[in-house]
Formats: C-alpha cells, structure tokens, sequence
C-alpha cells in the first residue's frame, strides 16, 4: 500500500494531475464562470508563437483575450496566466474568458486583456496540452521552478513588447496581474518578486513552493528581504501532496501545503497584502477554478472608479460603445 502511494505522489508531482478524488467534487464552477445571455463576450485569439532568446531554440503558444469593453484608446490592464492552456479552455477547470466577461461587464474588475502563455518547447517537442503539462516533455520544469530571472525576461523583455506593439495596455504595474497553478504558481510569483516594476498581483492556485529547484527557500527569502509592493493571494488545499516518500519517509520540503502555509506566514509577517483559502482538495485545479471569479475581485478590489451619487455612468453595466458604422 504504501508503494501504491508513493506512486501516485510521484505521478501527481508531474505538473498538474488529472486525477481527481471526492474531495475535489465537492467544488463545482458557479455562475460567474458560465457564458450568460446579453453579457458581452471577449475575443480570443490563437494560438499564437512566441520565440525566446532567453530560452534559445524554444518556441511556446499563447492567446490573447480582448474584452468587448476593450477601446484602444484607453490603456488596458493585464494579466498573464502560465500553463495558458489550462485557462483559456472554456470547458477546463477555470474558462477564464467567461470569467472575465462577467466580471468585466459588472465592473468588479477593469478591462483586462488576458494572455494565457505555455511552456516553451524545442521545435521536436509536443506542445503541452490539458493531458500532459509538460514536465518530461518541454522545458515547463526549468522555466516555472527556477528562482533566478530568467522567465521573468521573458515576459517582460520578449512577450510584452509584442503585446505593446497590438494593444493599448497600461504602463502602471499595478495594473499588471499574473497568475499560474502548480509550478506555474510559483512561477508566477517569481516574475512579480524578480520584476515589481512591473508586475504587483498574483494569484497562486496549488502552488509548488517546495524543493523542485530550491522554491522551498521562499519564506524564508521573503523574511530575510525588504517587502515588495506585491498583492498576492495564495490557494491550497490539506490533501495537496505531503511530502510523503517511499518507504513511508516524509519530507517537509516536499510537503505542498505545508510549504504554502509557510509563505502565508513569512508573507504576513513582512507585512504583504496577501490572502488565502486551505480547502480540501488535491492537487487539483477545481477549487482554485471554483473560487477564481472571487480571487480576481479581490485581487482588483481597488481599481480606480468613479463613484459619483450624481453620475451613474460608473454605476451601470458596462456594455460597450457601438462599433462606428462604416
């Protein structure tokens, strides 16, 4: 039995499992992640291919989602997502767009172009896919687990200014999200902690914080570091992998929840705005999926508006202008 175990940890640990037990079940998408009649609906667009210098001989998709609010003329905000497949799906665990699109049109966060951005790959490789996130077969391992600056080139040297040549996005960081479940979490924590210049929000799902490549050292980095302007809100779940080993041994710094509590910590006592919720599942994107509409409202809490009792304009709905007849 505990061979059988040992196994099964060892497989959840290859990037985001499709396994799934009755206690990921339990949470189920809500509204806000479903399409709804007379809600105005994004446009996705790609795959894309993005080549890196930072990562030679490596190529990676990724898509672009434009709000229908979306006026070139106004600065955007952004958010990035790593593992972007598992996110822009409109029938995974998360279905971002329809999430955007809710949120976008009840104003309870800004317009916000989303970049849903994969692993990068050799061009012998397979691009990863829900199925297989990458582990064995792209450079997923290196790119999201590493602590140095490397992927936080990437974005911001070799994938924004692609995107500044297409779309009007804000210069502000704090207008500049990321997030990533799994390594793609720690990831995604590491491009804000490398690069708060550019960007401050992140939301973290199931994340490796653990000693794939030395990320088990976070709290105490945090501790021993000045505080950053970084919004980070962290979810995980009790039967995420424990550290539990063959031969029944147990190593904390393979223990995945037992790690996020520990950022939580070190990121509370430096003083972080940061947020959390522990369920009770595995290593499994449901419940971050099931409660992502309610993280991006708290990521976005405070995005300027216009509350003026005299003018609702900031008050209503938001549809968008009518397109200027040709």
């Amino acid at each position: 039995m505990r061979f059988f175990i040992a196994c099964v940890s060892t497989l959840l640990w290859i990037g985001v499992s499709v396994y799934s037990a009755p206690t990921d079940d339990v949470y189920r998408l809500g509204p806000d992640s479903e399409p709804h009649e007379g809600v105005p609906q994004g446009k996705v667009t790609g795959p894309l291919v993005l080549k890196s210098e930072v990562y030679p001989n490596t190529i990676r998709n990724y898509w672009v989602y434009v709000p229908a609010q979306y006026d070139a003329s106004s600065p955007a905000s952004l958010m990035i997502f790593c593992d972007g497949h598992a996110f822009v799906g409109l029938k995974g665990s998360c279905r971002i767009p329809y999430v955007f699109d809710n949120l976008i049109y009840r104003r309870e966060m800004p317009v916000t172009i989303g970049v849903f951005v994969n692993p990068g790959h050799t061009p012998e490789q397979k691009e990863a896919d829900d199925a297989d996130w990458g582990d064995r077969t792209t450079n997923r391992r290196v790119e999201y687990n590493a602590l140095d600056d490397k992927y936080s080139k990437l974005i911001v040297d070799e994938l924004l200014p692609v995107l500044n040549k297409e779309y009007n996005i804000s210069k502000d960081p704090e207008t500049h999200a990321i997030c990533g479940a799994s390594s793609g979490a720690i990831c995604a924590f590491t491009v804000a902690w490398n690069r708060p210049d550019q960007f401050r929000k992140v939301i973290s799902t199931i994340g490796s914080f653990t000693n794939i490549m030395g990320g088990h050292k976070y709290p105490d980095i945090i501790r021993a570091s000045e505080r950053k302007p970084i919004r980070i809100y962290l979810q995980d779940g009790v039967n995420d992998l424990r550290g539990m080993r063959r031969g029944g041994n147990y190593d904390p710094k393979m223990d995945w929840h037992a790690q996020n509590i520990k950022m939580v910590e070190a990121l509370k006592e430096k003083g972080y705005d940061v947020n959390f919720t522990w369920g009770i599942g595995t290593h499994s994107n449901k419940h971050g999926g099931a409660i992502m509409p309610e993280m991006l409202r708290w990521l976005w809490r405070d995005y300027p508006r216009v509350d003026d009792p005299k003018d609702p304009k900031e008050r209503t709905l938001f549809v968008p202008k009518e397109a200027p007849k040709s």
